[in-house]
């Protein structure tokens, strides 16, 4: 029997002949532009290393010909297919064995580059920029599952004896206009037809939601999000809880009853690039990276830091210094075996109100490079960690990422954590310890990264701290959630008339310092509703930040005496703060030293024995405690910027470690401890 063996022609070929002949002439452009930047290598090591992608620099563009970059971004749908078309034929040319079974049409262009005016958030996203190439930032909340997308299907008529070929094109198609998806079951005879699945070519095809990072969008504002279509070797390249680069096309696409002229926009994508890596990562100049060893080696580099982290709040000095070496973190081990030891701090306050808890957790945010704010009576446990949530246009099931989820890498804050349902905080236990969300649900099982510190601020089982009661009473909280927290702070609103005239002094100070000039204002300040970071008051990238805050913008206050001398000591600004944590946490991976080990054990079975003689301990000392040891010397190291944990950060480990864990007792007998660590103010900066 003859079969026929129908040959897909190049959409140019159907096109009339004024389309054809601007085809023609940017298949000639791209030729050229590739020969002249030096593109047949870059498409031999394409071939060569099995990639099905070729990426376009929009700069090497310009360099070649400045118009045909402008129109290219303005006409993507006019000129992408023609140079693709153009590829594939260089391709033909190195591998003609592809040609002949036309295997060519898998490779694809993808645009790099700068985007100048078109690289933009969601909410950049209008009608000057539709049909037009964009390059969208965000991070990723929802991923559909990968389906195939039928291109081509060829049926077979048993009377006729002959095969008929059908292509399939949709309103993302760049080639032509949408075909419909209902196969064809009779010929132009009337014969019945057969379909040849094994013949026909499908495409994998997935769907994404993109939103506008929550640091980026305006106080009072949703962050808006924009759906981005991937296609062939794009799909699978991004999960929820992502940050990336889109590039694609900006496209509207006509709805199913649009009676009122609007239509919906989505991206077609053709580059990603994911941002998690480098997200915080800031250029050191020369003298940063001077300045930075210069402070590691002073020997109050800890009080400095953590005095600098929060200057409105007063006192609180282990508070603070615990939340420096949260920020620091310790060191993460993935073990031969597959066992993975976080190396993330969690640390929850506990204590009376009006104690500074939720201004140390605005620092915390306003200095760490990602951080996702919550509440506990705004979140779920869903909220949380994840949900299986159903799309409402496909019915297909989908994968939402939580608050913690979103934070891979970073610190989540929660708020109000003891209003926070039972129920709910139950779904945090998976997430403190193995730092992975694990969804069973809804016929669809996935593990997703949630690599992240949590710090929550809370208050008593009554309100306030009853001293009648065992702390464990106040707190009211299950040991199978301590024993999570790294560390507890218990913070008492303490009455006393020497720290009462101290904490006034440095209020009043904090109302009678002059307005700051624009430049020293930072931008990251109370309004930054969900999060800090780089974006939220960071230095500008190659430039040397200033390490001093300026004399002129703190003073005392007149006639109160030493009372606000707290003020006269030095701090840093939050500028060179945020590059030093984020140079201590790239550059140091401390090691252990024999000594530190030998110190950690020894304290860690004699602090065993002392909290099992003591009543008013906080937090349950399990083998979760010798692990925060671990965690907290390895962070003090990381602040002298040392390779190796010394006994000193062994010691230093400890000593926070009996402050969190017998804090009533220090405050009970070293009444000047308990005044300057438990009766802080927290005023706006």
């Amino acid at each position: 029997l003859r079969q026929a063996r129908e040959r897909r022609l190049p959409e140019s070929a159907h096109a009339p002949p004024s389309v054809a002949m601007a085809q023609a002439q940017h298949k000639r452009d791209f030729h050229d532009f590739a020969e002249q930047n030096g593109y047949h290598s870059a498409i031999r090591a394409m071939l060569s290393s099995g990639q099905t992608r070729l990426l376009l620099n929009l700069d090497d563009l310009r360099s070649y010909n400045r118009e045909t970059a402008a129109n290219f971004m303005r006409q993507p749908a006019e000129y992408l297919p023609a140079f693709e078309e153009a590829m594939r034929e260089i391709i033909a040319s190195y591998e003609p064995s592809l040609a002949k079974q036309g295997a060519t049409s898998v490779f694809r262009i993808g645009v790099t580059g700068s985007f100048g005016s078109h690289h933009v958030s969601p909410r950049g996203l209008g009608s000057a920029l539709l049909n037009s190439i964009v390059r969208v930032e965000g991070i990723v909340t929802k991923c559909s599952n990968v389906r195939p997308k039928v291109v081509m299907s060829k049926h077979w008529c048993p009377q006729t004896k002959v095969f008929t070929t059908k292509e399939y094109r949709d309103l993302t198609s760049l080639t032509g206009v949408a075909t419909g998806s209902a196969y064809p079951t009779k010929d132009s005879g009337g014969n019945l037809l057969e379909t040849e699945y094994g013949l026909c070519e499908y495409m994998d095809h997935q769907t994404i939601h993109l939103q506008e990072m929550p640091e980026r969008a305006p106080p009072g504002q949703l962050p808006r999000s924009i759906e981005v279509v991937l296609e062939s070797d794009l799909v699978d390249s991004t999960k929820p809880g992502d940050r990336l680069y889109v590039t694609g096309i900006h496209r509207a696409l006509p709805g199913k009853a649009n009676t009122n002229g609007t239509f919906k926009t989505i991206i077609l994508g053709n580059a990603v690039r994911l941002l998690t890596k480098h997200l915080g990562s800031s250029q050191f100049t020369e003298d940063d990276v001077k300045h930075i060893k210069e402070i590691s080696r002073r020997s109050d580099t800890l009080a400095l830091l953590s005095e600098s982290l929060a200057p409105s709040v007063f006192g609180h000095t282990q508070e603070k210094r615990a939340l420096l070496m949260m920020l620091l973190g310790g060191t993460e081990r993935n073990l031969a075996n597959g066992t993975h030891l976080r190396g993330d701090i969690n640390i929850l306050m506990l204590g009376d109100p009006s104690t500074a808890k939720s201004q140390l957790l605005r620092a915390v945010m306003r200095t760490a490079p990602l951080a996702i704010s919550t509440t506990g009576r705004g979140s779920s446990g869903v909220g949380l960690t994840a949900a299986v949530t159903t799309d409402s246009e496909t019915g297909c099931k989908r994968l939402e990422a939580g608050a913690m989820v979103l934070a891979d890498r970073g610190v989540c804050c929660v708020d109000e954590f003891d209003k926070m349902i039972d129920a709910d905080r139950v779904a945090l236990h998976e997430v403190m310890e193995q730092q992975t969300v694990t969804i069973a649900k809804a016929g669809m099982h996935a593990s997703l990264n949630a690599r992240c510190s949590v710090v929550a601020a809370a208050n008593p089982v009554f309100g306030s701290y009853n001293r009648n009661l065992t702390p464990m009473a106040n707190i009211g909280m299950p040991d199978s959630l301590l024993s999570r927290f790294d560390l507890l702070f218990t913070i008492l609103d303490t009455k006393d008339k020497e720290s009462d005239t101290r904490i006034a002094s440095h209020v009043l100070t904090q109302h009678c310092i002059p307005p700051a000039p624009h430049s020293l204002i930072s931008s990251g300040g109370g309004h930054q509703g969900v999060r800090g970071g780089e974006h939220a008051g960071g230095a500008a990238e190659g430039v040397t930040s200033d390490v001093w805050m300026h004399k002129d913008t703190r003073r005392n206050v007149v006639g109160l005496g030493s009372a606000g001398a707290e003020s006269d000591e030095q701090q840093v600004t939050p500028e060179f703060m945020k590059k030093y944590i984020h140079y201590a946490k790239v550059k140091c991976t401390p090691q252990m030293s024999d000594e530190a080990a030998a110190y950690i054990v020894n304290a860690y079975a004699d602090l065993r024995r002392t909290v099992s003689q003591l009543a008013s301990r906080t937090l349950p000392v399990t083998a979760r405690t010798l692990e925060t040891m671990i965690r907290l010397s390895s962070a003090h190291a990381k602040c002298h910027l040392r390779g190796l944990v010394t006994a000193e950060d062994a010691k230093a480990a400890v000593a926070m470690l009996e402050y969190a864990l017998l804090s009533e007792d220090y405050a009970l007998t070293n009444g000047k401890e308990g005044a300057d660590g438990g009766q802080p103010h927290g005023g706006a900066p």
